[in-house]
């Protein structure tokens, strides 16, 4: 219990399933540049304001590279994914991010996306077969949305999808705080040894796939290090599935709490673009904000943030904000305009936001098209402990 002097605990508890924590709204009425304490012991500011969280992201004084003293970890297991010399390029600044991003860019374009569409819709269709074959009622969690993007960013990767269950079980150990620093240690590292081995393959019988093109283009030349290789080839891996699986799950299952927009979206599935739109915004699954560190004294809504103190930048409060969105609370899917931030802003926002997009688009319309019946039954496991907020299970049936 701490006392009314000491910043309180972060991450907040999560207890309504489609709203962020209370906190956010009371903070950003308050005091919403806020001193909060990390499971660490350690003390950072918690910004809860749209124009304050859009400031710190787009300001290169705010380093998003956790090597540097003041990197506000929220959980062993983002700590785990550092102390390395070879990190994540998102957790990296310019020079060396933009580097190692630009390598990546082109494997995510509109263009290359689009293209993916048949194989992304015979997935979908796959698994909507594998829900249906399940019985009543189907764990739609097991059957559908978590085997998606699964399947998707291997079909990407060029990682056997029948490996699935192994870097599934690692990324959950990567991702979730009820695993200890060295178990989530343990997972990166398998994880790396498990990509290197996959890339000498790729050096031997190269695919249609970005590991193959990668290690041909870029490491075979010299101009990619192998390990940087296996940092970046986890990544995707990693948020290429968790990130997207979760929207998919909360995206049924608030489509099917406001029966009125879901009828329109069955009635006009042209209106799903602005559907995901306003999932992501309404849903904002990175639940614990995006993590940055000063690099000099900055002055941020009013609050000065000097060198050294970690920032986090809440994402979900910023997507609540009532001065930005109005009724923000409220779900609906003629929100104009939908500015949301949930892929983040400024140089770091997320890579693979077109692949999220059309798979969330085409798993929604294909579900609902194939399925018009499809109803809750009131068995739903939500998993608020982990790093993205999202379902363990949510029974179905039609």
């Amino acid at each position: 219990m701490h006392t009314p002097t000491q910043a309180p605990p972060f991450p907040f508890e999560r207890t309504d399933e489609l709203h962020p924590p209370r906190e956010y709204a009371l903070l950003r009425g308050s005091t919403p540049t806020a001193r909060i304490t990390l499971y660490s012991g350690t003390e950072a500011w918690l910004l809860t304001r749209y124009e304050d969280v859009k400031a710190v992201l787009g300001d290169h004084r705010f380093s998003a590279d956790a090597r540097n003293a003041g990197f506000p970890f929220v959980s062993a297991a983002l700590r785990a994914s550092v102390g390395q010399k070879h990190i994540p390029f998102l957790r990296l600044d310019p020079p060396e991010h933009d580097r190692l991003r630009r390598m990546l860019s082109r494997e995510f374009i509109v263009k290359r996306i689009d293209a993916l569409r048949p194989a992304i819709e015979a997935i979908v269709d796959r698994f909507i077969d594998q829900l249906l074959g399940a019985g009543h009622p189907a764990d739609l969690v097991a059957n559908f949305a978590l085997p998606i993007p699964s399947a998707v960013i291997a079909e990407l990767l060029g990682v056997p999808y029948a490996d699935h269950e192994y870097f599934q079980e690692r990324g959950r150990r990567m991702l979730s705080s009820e695993f200890t620093l060295e178990q989530s240690a343990r997972a990166v590292v398998e994880l790396r040894e498990y990509l290197g081995e996959l890339a000498e393959r790729k050096r031997a019988e190269p695919g249609d796939d970005v590991l193959s093109r990668l290690v041909h283009e870029r490491v075979v030349t010299g101009e990619l290090d192998p390990e940087d290789l296996k940092s970046s080839a986890l990544l995707l891996l990693v948020a290429g599935h968790e990130t997207t699986a979760n929207m998919i799950g909360l995206g049924v299952y608030t489509l099917l709490g406001h029966p009125e927009q879901h009828a329109r979206l069955r009635a006009d599935p042209a209106l799903i673009t602005r559907v995901v739109e306003e999932l992501l915004r309404f849903l904002s699954i990175v639940h614990t904000g995006v993590p940055r560190v000063a690099l000099e004294d900055v002055e941020i809504g009013g609050t000065l943030i000097r060198r050294g103190e970690g920032v986090i930048a809440s994402v979900p409060a910023a997507n609540r904000d009532e001065s930005v969105f109005a009724e923000a609370t409220r779900f609906d899917i003629d929100r104009e305009p939908n500015r949301h931030l949930a892929f983040g802003f400024g140089i770091h926002q997320c890579l693979g936001q077109p692949l999220a997009r059309r798979e969330l688009e085409i798993a929604l319309t294909r579900l609902f098209e194939r399925v018009p019946t499809l109803r809750l039954t009131g068995d739903s496991t939500f998993g608020p402990e982990k790093s993205v907020y999202g379902l363990h299970e949510l029974r179905v049936a039609w």
